[in-house]
């Protein structure tokens, strides 16, 4: 398997593995899953300050990875939130270590210093993969968002990727 950057030509792929997160699970707090277009329009906006990258097999992609902001503020703009979705063929290969890999390279380059990532509870898999990479438990938002007739909570993570401390970068 190999990560590459991204491109629109990679949407409707992105959408696919996407959507039963949306509407299966409560992984993602989304309701409608984005179509090919959406998608497009979210891929060339990570690229513009952050970074996306897709997981391929064959020609065949088996899962992506972005970072975005972090918040909205600008004293925010050395971190960013991260999110990492597997197709089911891909899940357990280590394909999700190697997208984050490649997107934390991404991002340091961009000068972000600070990964967070947001795992609705329960999601044992999220929590090894992460834990597995050095993120470490900040806290939990308790009843934030209400899906498949439920509130869920939400636990955060955060990893230092970049050099802590020191001058900023230009």
């Amino acid at each position: 398997m190999t990560t590459r950057d991204a491109t629109e030509a990679d949407a409707g792929a992105c959408a696919g593995i996407y959507a039963p997160f949306v509407t299966g699970t409560t992984v993602s707090f989304e309701l409608e899953p984005p179509n090919a277009t959406e998608m497009a329009r979210r891929i060339v906006a990570a690229q513009e300050r952050h970074a996306w990258v897709v997981l391929e097999r064959d020609g065949e992609v088996l899962g992506y990875a972005y970072g975005g902001p972090f918040k909205a503020r600008e004293a925010y703009r050395f971190a960013s939130e991260v999110s990492v979705y597997l197709a089911p063929s891909a899940r357990g290969l280590g394909g999700g270590r190697q997208l984050y890999d490649a997107l934390f390279e991404r991002l340091v380059a961009r000068g972000i210093r600070v990964v967070a990532a947001g795992m609705t509870q329960p999601n044992e898999p999220s929590a090894r993969l992460h834990a597995a990479l050095g993120f470490e438990p900040v806290g939990t938002f308790r009843r934030v968002g209400w899906k498949h007739g439920a509130w869920r909570d939400v636990t955060w993570v955060q990893r230092d990727i970049g050099p802590a401390g020191g001058p900023t970068p230009a």
